[in-house]
């Protein structure tokens, strides 16, 4: 380990129960032991390991002294509710989480040169436009009180920590830490109780491996980019879409899968539309592409609203082949060589993290 690879230790996560949070989280402690800390809610009591703190991010004393205990030098600030109905139903939850939360990590960096990489989200766009492919320069139009905090986060980054970068995320498509946050693990946990699972026509997204986020997040914590950027994957899917994949993949039965027009599912929460990203200005940023494709094989991608019904092929459909191809593409093909990272890095698993 050399002196240069560490120059951005210690790093503190936080939002750590969250799917971005989370796997970073798992896949920095495997490689550097000792020099990742995390904090987590209160509340959520089960998550418990070394170097895990249960602290809410809010708590601007409690993290005061965090600070002043580990000297961090770079923050990835994953702390955020993505629960929509949750954030619609209370808003003053909402604003705690995803705005206050950003005003005291964001104030902490910038007290202690700590350099920041804050995540925010695609869901600060509407999808009304029916196009997508949002830009950095793209006007904010959130519907929703989650989508209206982070966007009012992002600008308390910007205010306080001018020198931060924010990642403009969509789906993180890996393991969640309680088995059904995540946007693969919600839909499988209802097919595995053989509930049914309803899921909208054109609500669009841009997921990602999260294989993918924890290289760009160690990248970005190490480097010196500021301002805000879009990190989605290259290949657009619906959430009905996704569901189709899970739901084949999966080897689950197909009539558990629902599909409607976001219309359809009633006013709490509102729903956006079609919020796919650019994400050009960070493939410029880095000098390559960081991403593979969500699925990885154009094999796996629905044609058809009766695409899942289909399973007349070679494959051995189930949740074990399905977390192989979902979870992580280095399960399936060799990682790009341009990756900025080191290779020993390959080998780390993100399915079982020692936590």
């Amino acid at each position: 380990m050399t002196s240069v690879e560490t120059s951005y230790h210690p790093v503190l996560v936080t939002g750590v129960t969250g799917v971005p949070g989370f796997n970073f989280y798992a896949w920095a402690k495997s490689i550097y032991p000792g020099s990742i800390v995390a904090i987590r809610p209160t509340e959520t009591w089960r998550m418990k390991g070394d170097g895990i703190y249960a602290i809410d991010p809010e708590d601007s004393s409690s993290m005061q002294r965090l600070f002043e205990k580990y000297k961090f030098k770079s923050v990835l600030n994953a702390t955020g509710s993505c629960a929509l109905k949750a954030c619609e139903l209370n808003p003053d939850l909402a604003m705690k989480t995803n705005v206050a939360s950003a005003e005291v990590v964001s104030s902490l960096c910038s007290k202690f040169k700590a350099r920041l990489v804050h995540i925010s989200s695609d869901l600060v766009f509407s999808g009304k436009c029916g196009n997508g492919k949002y830009l950095e320069t793209s006007e904010v139009d959130p519907v929703t009180n989650y989508g209206k905090t982070m966007v009012a986060g992002e600008q308390m980054v910007q205010k306080n920590c001018p020198s931060a970068a924010i990642l403009r995320i969509s789906l993180p498509m890996g393991p969640s830490f309680n088995g059904h946050a995540g946007a693969i693990d919600w839909i499988e946990s209802r097919f595995k109780k053989s509930k049914p699972a309803t899921l909208y026509y054109d609500e669009v997204r841009s997921p990602t491996y999260v294989e993918d986020m924890n290289k760009v997040f160690e990248i970005f914590l190490k480097g010196d980019q500021n301002g805000i950027f879009h990190f989605g994957g290259p290949r657009y899917l619906s959430l009905f879409q996704i569901g189709q994949i899970v739901n084949k993949m999966g080897g689950y039965d197909p009539t558990l899968l629902h599909g409607c027009p976001r219309m359809a599912a009633g006013p709490i929460p509102p729903r956006a539309g079609n919020v796919t990203m650019i994400s050009e200005k960070l493939e410029k940023v880095l000098g390559f592409s960081p991403f593979r494709s969500w699925p990885y094989s154009d094999e796996f991608v629905p044609q058809d609203h009766e695409w899942h019904f289909h399973r007349q092929t070679p494959h051995d459909f189930s949740p074990s082949f399905l977390k192989n191809h979902l979870y992580r593409h280095s399960a399936i093909v060799p990682e790009p060589s341009d990756y900025l990272v080191q290779s020993r890095h390959r080998s780390v698993s993100m399915l079982s993290p020692n936590i």
